[in-house]
């Protein structure tokens, strides 16, 4: 019975243009990969590039004109930053999400909570087909049987948490899902920020909860938000600086090795490159900033690195 269901699916895979990525293949992207209950089987339509940071924002389907102005804000504050959004293609915070996303040119991942037979809410069908052809995916770790289940998007909040280094929520009540994304983001040691609010709006009070339990970092400016979450869009504005230096560069023996490591690993953390070159990872940083200061490497939230 099994062997048989598996066969209609790959059929069903195949004729819809669905990639099927198993986690023991190493096939999920790679931040995912690295979470403890990443998904054995993640189904994607549509592409993107796995070595662009991604932001994860997610938050309340009740969204209030304050939340909605922050996306838009941080949107057009963004717009020549390279990155990938992610959200969840629910209604409210998400849906603006993904619609701020494709009017700035940033391509964007909706995590679904359901199988690809259907499309809920059946709504966001056209912004979705406007997803995919603007570059970006949908993705789910549900079956083409699975319905949008209450308990299904609690597991997809995971996903959404688990595909970057830092998630941002904007508005959600005490108890709302956002805080269960906000909860598998710091299990997984990512970065946290939150959009305070007053304490009397009731779609603030999530988020000034997370924040008073230092669950997440208070959004404070736009300009900070934007540095913490490692963004540069200044390079390439004046020029590059001594354009013939890189290439008189000399890289020590442990600056090479640990270099490399990051080439080959993009967005990898602290914790995974001191584990792969069985070096500490006080004896790593002090390393990893005269590679910074070289140019070789950039540093993102979650104590991750990148090779430029």
């Amino acid at each position: 019975m099994h062997l048989t269901f598996a066969e209609k699916e790959l059929k069903f895979c195949e004729k819809n243009n669905i990639q099927v990525n198993l986690k023991h293949q190493k096939e999920l992207p790679y931040l995912l990969y690295q979470c403890d209950d990443a998904p054995a089987i993640l189904y994607q339509k549509g592409n993107f590039d796995d070595t662009k940071q991604k932001v994860s924002i997610v938050g309340t389907r009740n969204m209030t004109s304050y939340g909605k102005q922050f996306i838009v804000d941080f949107f057009e504050a963004t717009k020549s930053c390279t990155f990938i959004s992610v959200s969840g293609l629910a209604l409210g915070v998400d849906k603006e999400v993904h619609e701020q996303s494709i009017h700035n040119y940033t391509p964007t991942i909706a995590v679904l909570a359901h199988g690809f037979h259907i499309l809920y809410p059946s709504k966001n069908k056209k912004l979705s087909e406007k997803i995919l052809e603007d570059g970006g995916a949908l993705l789910t770790e549900f079956n083409s049987s699975r319905k949008p289940d209450r308990e299904n998007f609690l597991q997809r909040n995971r996903i959404v948490a688990g595909l970057s280094p830092s998630t941002i929520v904007v508005e959600t009540a005490f108890g709302g899902g956002s805080i269960s994304t906000a909860t598998y983001a710091n299990n997984y040691n990512r970065e946290v920020f939150a959009l305070p609010g007053r304490i009397t709006d009731k779609y603030s009070q999530g988020c000034n909860h997370l924040i008073f339990q230092h669950k997440a970092t208070a959004v404070s400016t736009m300009n900070d938000l934007i540095d913490l979450l490692g963004f540069n869009n200044e390079k390439g504005k004046t020029g590059e600086l001594f354009p013939l230096y890189e290439n008189t560069i000399q890289l020590s023996e442990n600056q090479e090795l640990i270099y490399e490591f990051i080439k080959i690993n993009q967005q990898i953390s602290l914790d995974d490159l001191a584990h792969k070159i069985d070096l500490s990872s006080h004896k790593i940083l002090p390393i990893i900033l005269e590679l910074e200061l070289l140019g070789k490497v950039k540093s993102l939230s979650g104590r991750q690195f990148m090779a430029i």
